[in-house]
């Protein structure tokens, strides 16, 4: 890739983002597309100058395809990219947070990778944000949304994310590799693994039947409900 000119932060967070809709592409060699058409800063200003003949003529020269038009990325894709790029991604179904929630008595917080709406639906280390809900046995208000596009730009991403939701005491994903649920459990949050895609609701509804009833040893700790009661539990089920 050749040498990169200055990039502004905003512009480093758009190019994550557009980078993550374009299958198989890496944000490296999408900055090298970029930096081949862009003459300068890698700015908001420059990113908009960017045209879809731009990407589908970059792209098929890495393709091997000079006009582009053979490439297996597919134009709606490139489309999508070029309003990220533009700055006209900004997402009007996204749920909005409730005020006071987090003085709920009795309860724990909880996070939930999501990639849109309010859907389980995003794997812990590429998800692009946390839903963070307060829940206790009887209720759970949203209190938070936290976008994790700026792990793209940490040396670390896993331990970025993990640190966006260390005021969490559990997190559900559809999957986390090993070194990232380490790195997760060290912040003091609680890793469960979702497989299929679900409303948030689903999950916390289960959660929520889980704290009234029979808690499990580590929910039990986490609720401060005593050892010779965590024991009593743990002979029940």
């Amino acid at each position: 890739m050749s040498e990169l000119p200055p990039i502004s932060r905003e512009a480093a967070l758009r190019i994550a983002m557009a980078a993550r809709i374009l299958p198989d592409i890496s944000i490296g060699q999408l900055l090298d597309i970029l930096t081949r058409r862009i003459d300068g800063d890698l700015s908001e200003e420059s990113l908009a100058t960017i045209t879809v003949t731009d990407l589908k003529t970059g792209f098929g020269s890495a393709d091997g395809e000079e006009d582009g038009e053979d490439i297996s990325l597919g134009l709606p894709a490139i489309k999508e990219a070029v309003r990220i790029l533009w700055g006209e991604n900004e997402e009007e179904d996204l749920p909005q947070p409730v005020a006071g929630a987090g003085d709920m008595p009795n309860s724990i917080r909880v996070a939930v990778a999501s990639n849109s709406g309010e859907l389980l639906n995003g794997h812990f280390g590429s998800c692009l944000r946390f839903l963070v809900y307060q829940l206790s046995a009887s209720e759970f208000q949203l209190v938070d949304v936290r976008s994790a596009l700026e792990a793209d730009l940490s040396d670390d991403r896993n331990a970025f994310r993990a640190s966006l939701i260390n005021d969490c005491q559990v997190a559900y994903v559809q999957s986390i590799g090993g070194p990232a649920a380490a790195k997760v459990v060290r912040a003091g949050v609680y890793p469960i693994k979702q497989k299929d895609v679900c409303e948030a609701s689903e999950v916390l509804l289960r959660l929520q039947g889980v704290m009234e009833n029979s808690p499990p040893p580590w929910l039990a700790k986490i609720l401060g409900v005593s050892a010779e009661d965590r024991v009593r539990f743990a002979k029940e089920a």
